[in-house]
């Protein structure tokens, strides 16, 4: 397993100690049902721009019976999905970006370093590299298991026309 020194220091946060849960959360991120991807929220720095989050996962999961018969992995598109949350509900928290909701913009140098199985707690950690308001916001994120790295890279978060997707939408 990669050894790295983490984004922000494991001594800095205490995962036991939530500033934010699913209902707070909810307030800034649009996703619901299965897709939601973060569990709670236990640092924040604005200064630093940085942020720390998990995500518990569970023999519930929708993902385990089919990602992999008889030995459950979390697939690495949810752990991403799971940072680009955080970095999402961190983003609009203190209105960054100026818009209604953010999206994926792309990703860079993802790595998975290892696995993350049914009843996990993967602890994701988000520091800002730049941000443009209006136009983009880049992040580094770093995922662990029992402080063990698992995932790593960086997540580009761009502006989504909220209102021009609602008209699209079928109801």
């Amino acid at each position: 397993m990669a050894t790295k020194e983490p984004l922000i220091p494991f001594s800095k946060y205490d995962v036991d100690h939530v500033i934010a849960d699913i209902d707070l959360i909810r307030k800034y991120n649009p996703q619901r049902y299965e897709i939601e991807q973060l569990t709670a929220v236990v640092f924040e720095d604005f200064d630093a721009k940085s942020i720390v989050g998990y995500a518990d996962t569970s023999m519930d999961d929708f993902w385990v019976r089919g990602h992999m018969p008889g030995l459950p992995l979390m697939p690495g598109v949810l752990m991403c999905e799971a940072a680009a949350q955080l970095a999402s509900y961190f983003v609009q928290k203190y209105d960054m970006m100026g818009c209604e909701m953010m999206g994926f913009g792309g990703m860079d140098g993802v790595r998975f370093r290892g696995a993350v199985r049914p009843g996990d707690r993967l602890v994701i950690q988000c520091q800002q590299k730049r941000a443009r308001r209006g136009a983009l916001v880049l992040c580094d994120f770093m995922g662990f298991v029992n402080e063990n790295l698992v995932v790593e890279g960086s997540i580009r978060g761009i502006p989504l026309p909220a209102d021009a997707l609602r008209e699209m939408s079928p109801s």
